[in-house]
């Protein structure tokens, strides 16, 4: 089941880029990235009381209210970075550019949650990354 929501998160990330670039004709960048977090915060929360699970807001230890507002920081700086680069910038190398962030977990994840980095994952790495540059040269 994760295979199919990470497949769907492609997908939906695609028509993030596409809808955006559009959007942001004409519109500052931050103001952009704020009128969508605003729908997110909003669609967010939503899900949360259709599902019924604001009562766990109160059981969230410390340690996550500190790293899931770190997190938030982080996207909020990739959001308002990926904007003012889909303005500027072509979609089609923004995003693959944007895309290296897989490369980036990949090795975060290896040197600060242990993860295994198997040659595989580098095969992957490399082919990503040079993937990317030639999308966008």
């Amino acid at each position: 089941m994760w295979f199919i929501f990470a497949l769907l998160s492609a997908i939906f990330a695609a028509l993030t880029s596409i809808l955006a670039k559009v959007g942001i004709d004409g519109v500052n960048s931050n103001l952009a990235t704020a009128v969508r977090t605003v729908v997110v915060i909003i669609m967010a929360w939503g899900m949360v009381f259709l599902t019924n699970a604001q009562g766990g807001l109160v059981e969230i230890s410390k340690k996550s209210w500190l790293f899931l507002i770190l997190s938030g920081l982080a996207t909020g700086a990739s959001w308002l970075c990926y904007y003012k680069a889909l303005q500027m910038g072509e979609a089609s190398k923004v995003v693959p550019i944007d895309k290296l962030s897989v490369v980036f977990t990949l090795i975060l994840a290896f040197v600060f949650l242990h993860e295994k980095f198997t040659p595989k994952s580098l095969i992957g790495c490399i082919l990503i990354a040079a993937g990317t540059l030639i999308m966008v040269l």
